[in-house]
């Protein structure tokens, strides 16, 4: 397998309401901010991640496209989830040998719609979108099952609300609501294998693992309390065979940290969610995306060895996808 590396991240200052802009110009910022990091003006391949649902457009990363520029052609490909699924694509094509950097980006804006009605609308049409039930619906049925303390509960969106008063890009919010905040928002990463990531980078960010998992979509099949597929996609990854310095992790609610700090085996001394995390800042299809980038920015500035960067799709934790990152 080649060496591949994070080599540069940025994303928007994010935002709670509209702000007038639209996908491309949205996206702008964060693309010119990693070339501006790089040098690059070119990748040997661009993939997205994003939602056609929050827009409610067909094909709106087409149009995002032109934040990327026409011409020359370009070798691209996009997922309709959260652009950590695009990483994890161009980290695959990456492995080809053919192409030493990628380009990812991912974006959401989910002030144009009703987000809970958007997500309850991707769920099985058959079974679980006729009860009419929304993300907080589903994990409220997930927090029940788990059973926490709240004091702990309460003290985890502390927590996160005071690490993303400190964060430049993160909302200013109030730690007494434990619901992920309606975020607008964008970021992107560059990838390098091999060479490119000494010339490009001081300090790459280097993924030593990468792995993901999926469970039942239908709840009443998995036993919401503990999380399987993070579990599996952590071992994968080789989440233990080191010390974790820092743990980002894309829990959107308090009660799915603890789940996931528990099927991950993190140490006690591992940081979670310096950043503050999805509690923050939560831009639909881009949060995990950023997950990786803040778990690769400690690496890059020399503060830490060896960080874990975990996304999430579906309800419930259904689907997860673990990294672990390495100086």
């Amino acid at each position: 397998m080649r060496d591949v590396a994070i080599v540069a991240f940025a994303q928007t200052v994010h935002s709670d309401h509209d702000t007038g802009l639209n996908e491309t110009e949205l996206i702008l910022p964060v693309l010119n901010g990693v070339r501006e990091q790089t040098g690059l003006t070119k990748f040997g391949f661009t993939c997205s991640g994003s939602c056609d649902y929050l827009a409610g457009a067909p094909f709106s990363f087409v149009a995002a496209l032109d934040a990327l520029g026409a011409w020359p052609p370009i070798s691209e490909s996009h997922v309709e989830m959260d652009a950590a699924w695009a990483l994890y694509e161009a980290w695959v094509r990456l492995q080809h040998g053919d192409i030493d950097t990628a380009l990812v980006y991912g974006f959401g804006k989910s002030s144009l719609g009703d987000l809970r009605s958007i997500m309850t609308l991707q769920l099985d049409p058959y079974y679980l979108e006729p009860l009419g039930l929304d993300q907080l619906s589903f994990a409220a049925l997930q927090a029940s099952a788990l059973g926490a303390d709240q004091k702990e509960l309460a003290e985890i969106v502390r927590r996160s609300r005071t690490a993303g008063r400190e964060n430049p890009y993160a909302l200013d919010l109030d730690d007494t609501d434990p619901d992920p905040p309606i975020t607008d928002g964008a970021a992107a990463i560059v990838l390098a294998a091999g060479d490119r990531a000494r010339e490009l980078c001081e300090r790459p960010a280097y993924i030593r693992g990468i792995a993901h998992r999926i469970e039942p979509h239908y709840l009443g099949m998995r036993d919401l309390a503990v999380s399987t597929s993070a579990a599996d996609a952590g071992r994968a990854a080789g989440v233990g065979k080191g010390p974790v310095d820092v743990a980002e992790l894309h829990a959107q609610f308090a009660h799915e940290e603890v789940i996931l700090r528990r099927a991950l085996e993190l140490p006690q001394e591992t940081a979670i969610n310096p950043s503050g995390g999805p509690l923050a800042a939560n831009p639909v299809m881009a949060t995990g995306l950023i997950r990786l980038g803040e778990a690769a920015r400690p690496i890059m500035d020399g503060t830490a060895a060896r960080t874990v960067a975990h996304a999430a799709s579906g309800p419930c934790l259904q689907h997860n996808l673990v990294a672990v990152l390495e100086s």
